[in-house]
């Protein structure tokens, strides 16, 4: 059984989604990306990561996106809601 690369433990910052064996968090992680920063930008800021563990956490964002959208599919009847926000670097 592979090893899970993105865990979500109440422990750990109040049970946010992190790579497995950090406290750097999902979200860090599509932050620096949002902000125009590439996967080699993010390996020099945290030397301890691998490109696998950044895809990780932008596919686990894929998914959580793609299932939000499957379960939209079925409540057809609420508007849908965008969301803006700043990107800060």
């Amino acid at each position: 059984m592979p090893q899970a690369l993105i865990i979500s433990n109440p422990q750990i910052l109040d049970g946010k989604p992190v790579i497995a064996g950090t406290r750097i968090s999902v979200e860090l992680i599509l932050d620096r990306v949002a902000s125009g920063m590439s996967v080699k930008d993010i390996l020099k800021d945290y030397p301890h990561l691998n490109t696998l563990q950044i895809q990780a956490a932008i596919s686990y964002a894929k998914d959580l996106v793609q299932q939000k959208s499957s379960y939209a599919k079925l409540r057809q009847s609420e508007p849908i809601v965008s969301y803006a926000n700043q990107i800060s670097r």
